[in-house]
């Protein structure tokens, strides 16, 4: 039987590179911290994620 007081060793998950070094935290009072900036996540998530608006629009024709 293994020894349970061996501590698991954190692996560093996979990122994309334009991410890389990006750590999010969120403290005892609920508060969100990260190492990148907010306004450089939303580029990247707006570079890199499809909008659904644009590719599935709803047909109003009917009503």
């Amino acid at each position: 039987m293994k020894d349970k007081s061996k501590k698991i060793q954190e692996k560093a998950p996979k990122v994309h590179p334009d991410l890389a070094g990006f750590e999010m935290n969120i403290d005892s009072f609920g508060q969100i911290t990260s190492t990148l900036n907010r306004d450089a996540l939303n580029a990247f998530l707006d570079k890199e994620m499809p909008d659904d608006k644009k590719l599935n629009p709803k047909n109003d024709e009917g009503k």
